[in-house]
């Protein structure tokens, strides 16, 4: 049976190769979309846990997770060897930047070479991590044609963005467009079909090309308006106007603007990353990037403003950085997630562990991290740990902080998400971004 008929009566085999963020929650569409699915990860304990039912990824339920391993449609291995029955692989592992700001794309490689070695006949590969343009064009198809089987003609070939953005209720991978593009129109015709089946709506794109570059647009898009609203917070600071009220108001209009907001720095997965994936790509063709240069340039500037607005409101009432408690409240890099990576808060406790301040922590997503080899262990939100501290730092806004009592036990609030817009009365001690 060819892979369209295969797709169509659900009996394609289906490997999902990483099972994070983006992977997991894949796994479990396409397990709803009515087709087998085995996943593979390199981490032993997260595979173990995983087959025990307990979902190490908030939008994937440990009940949603333990039906579809009760439907005998889903398992997770380490084992790669796994892919000779697949007819579907699915490569969905992280793209992190090295120090030097040059992509990763070490994951992909350790993946697709250990996809080449059990390749055949009719197979469907796509990738999903987010990379630079013409990595699936001219790393991945050479190293996968190195078995002797040809893309388009033995095996097929095709890119899709993942679009995930965790935490999000209202959108989530069914619901959210996929965009295709193979390396032929009938690696994309096939790659469309397969998401089609699971997901609500696919567009289609020439190439895998376009698409790597669709979600470099996407997430850089962000990046550059969030540097512009962060840029526009300096301003704001320095006129001694309120940025946030300046936003609200100019969300009023119902054309021509769209509101972004100031924060501490980014974070995640993407929108710190990706946009630098372009710049690298380009930075060969001998064309500098300019809007992606200057939004990180001021993106990354963000945790010493916070560092500033923390340390002068502390000078203010006679009290130094230096041996000064701060309470920072949420290290995820956004509200309502247990995620940590590329946090900024990490940037502001690591900044002032180095000025000497002494520094705790509440955040009721993340029990406990190591920063620069020093552990740190969240507190309990109580009245007295917030009456101890002499800031307290809202780094990340999570709707479950009771933020009534922050307010009415705290000395001092520098509030960078504007979490305390409704505590008007009590600005004497808060400090807005």
């Amino acid at each position: 049976m060819n892979i369209d008929k295969l797709i169509k009566t659900k009996k394609a085999k289906v490997a999902v190769i990483g099972l994070g963020y983006v992977g997991l929650p894949l796994a479990m569409e396409i397990v709803n979309g009515g087709f087998s699915v085995v996943g593979i990860d390199v981490e032993k304990k997260k595979v173990n846990r995983i087959n025990r039912g307990s979902s190490p990824v908030l939008d994937v339920s440990d009940d949603i997770l333990k039906n579809a391993l009760n439907s005998k449609r889903f398992s997770s291995t380490t084992d790669y060897s796994i892919l000779k029955k697949a007819d579907i692989i699915t490569i969905c592992v992280p793209t992190p930047l090295r120090k030097t700001r040059d992509p990763d794309i070490s994951y992909i490689i350790a993946a697709i070479n250990n996809v080449k070695n059990f390749i055949r006949k009719g197979q469907l590969i796509i990738l999903e991590s987010t990379t630079y343009p013409g990595t699936t064009r001219e790393l991945i198809k050479p190293t996968l044609e190195s078995s002797g089987l040809k893309a388009g003609k033995d095996f097929f070939l095709a890119f899709s963005p993942e679009r995930i953005d965790p935490g999000n209720k209202e959108f989530t991978t069914k619901n959210t467009p996929k965009v295709v593009g193979g390396i032929s129109p009938k690696c994309t015709k096939i790659a469309a079909l397969f998401y089609s089946q699971f997901i609500d709506s696919v567009t289609e794109v020439s190439n895998s090309d376009s698409a790597e570059m669709v979600k470099l647009l996407e997430n850089t898009f962000r990046s550059v308006n969030i540097g512009l609203v962060n840029e526009m917070a300096l301003i704001c600071d320095k006129l001694g106007i309120n940025v946030w009220e300046v936003i609200d108001a100019a969300a009023t209009k119902p054309f021509g603007f769209m509101p972004f907001y100031p924060g501490p720095g980014l974070g995640g997965h993407c929108i710190p990353i990706d946009p630098h994936y372009l710049s690298w790509k380009l930075k060969e063709l001998n064309f500098n990037a300019r809007f992606i240069e200057l939004a990180g340039e001021v993106n990354s500037h963000m945790p010493e403003f916070v560092i500033s607005k923390i340390t002068d409101s502390l000078n203010i009432r006679n009290k130094s950085v230096k041996g000064a408690k701060v309470l920072i409240i949420g290290v995820s890099y956004k509200r309502d997630i247990n995620d940590m990576r590329e946090s900024p808060a990490l940037d502001i406790i690591g900044i002032l562990d180095e000025k000497g301040a002494k520094i705790s922590y509440y955040d009721p997503y993340i029990p406990s991290f190591t920063l620069k080899g020093k552990k740190y262990k969240s507190k309990n939100l109580t009245p007295n740990e917030i009456k101890n501290a002499d800031c307290v730092v809202i780094t990340t806004n999570h709707s479950c902080i009771d933020y009534e009592k922050v307010v009415k036990h705290s000395k001092l609030i520098v509030d960078t998400r504007n979490a305390l817009k409704n505590f008007k009365r009590n600005r004497k001690k808060i400090v807005l971004l």
